[in-house]
């Protein structure tokens, strides 16, 4: 078992990579693997009824990997088979659940600059899931780290108050749950959704799957601290790797081809370059 080398791009199966790490040793895992069938071109692809005996194996090393306190986010999305859904991610997350997985919550990556587009029996998907899974109930969150400007309905809604208003509703259906309309007053910032809307980036990565910097960095700030472990064991690009060395986190970035390898160094690189030169024009 190898000590922790960080802040390295390994170029390898990360399967094998991951089995020399040592135990719970990584506060975040974010990664985008091969979609079913897709990427031919790229990683060979694999076909939707062996996607789930394929990742597995992946997942079994994450788990042993991942901290106690710790958050693996799976980028990934489905397939049309025959002209019907295919359910290989569905699949997957109960082979997970059995697997001593919590899947925590999903989050859905909204493309906001999705092309459109027209089957027989469907439109073009704007969106892809982004899965949270983690080993206890009890993880590291930091929620204030992803607010947003509360909005311009807030001017309107917050202007004249009623009772109810004022004090907390209940639901009617008894669920438990129900909301304080006061509370919103006098804030500038409030907690998002779990609906992301990003633009997707691919033509200026030079990667034919490469998802946006702010996605992986919306998680790191959500999930992590200063100073933790970020990993991404199919890094294609590099693109979680930069997140996280922007965001003053550590790193370990994995993918099985050597080509996306040296992109990873080399997009680090500028990364360093670039920080370099911000550092320079406030001295």
């Amino acid at each position: 078992m190898k000590t922790l080398d960080l802040n390295k791009i390994m170029c390898g199966d990360c399967l094998d990579i991951m089995k020399e790490l040592p135990d719970n040793c990584v506060d975040l895992i974010v990664t985008s693997p091969p979609y079913a069938d897709n990427r031919k071109n790229t990683y060979g692809g694999i076909p939707p009824d062996k996607y789930v005996e394929w990742f597995l194996p992946i997942s079994a090393e994450i788990l042993r990997i991942l901290k106690n306190t710790g958050t693996f986010i799976l980028n990934i999305k489905e397939k049309v088979v025959d002209g019907e859904r295919s359910t290989y991610v569905l699949e997957l997350i109960l082979e997970m659940r059995k697997q001593g997985w919590f899947w925590t919550e999903e989050f859905i990556w909204h493309k906001k600059n999705c092309f459109p587009g027209k089957w027989s029996n469907r439109f073009r998907d704007s969106w892809e899931r982004c899965l949270q899974f983690n080993k206890s109930k009890n993880f590291a969150m930091y929620q204030d780290a992803v607010k947003v400007p509360i909005g311009s309905w807030a001017q309107s809604r917050l202007k004249n108050l009623s009772e109810t208003d004022l004090v907390r509703d209940e639901t009617k259906n008894n669920s438990g749950f129900g909301k304080k309309i006061a509370n919103w007053m006098n804030k500038d910032t409030v907690y998002p959704t779990n609906v992301l809307y990003l633009a997707t980036e691919c033509s200026n990565k030079n990667h034919s799957a490469a998802f946006p910097e702010e996605l992986p960095s919306w998680f790191i700030k959500l999930f992590t601290k200063e100073n933790d472990l970020v990993l991404d064991p199919f890094s294609g690009s590099g693109t979680t790797a930069v997140a996280a060395k922007k965001l003053g986190r550590n790193y370990i970035g994995i993918d099985i081809v050597r080509e996306y390898c040296d992109l990873s160094e080399s997009n680090l690189e500028n990364t360093e370059q670039y920080q370099y030169s911000l550092i320079k024009a406030v001295e």
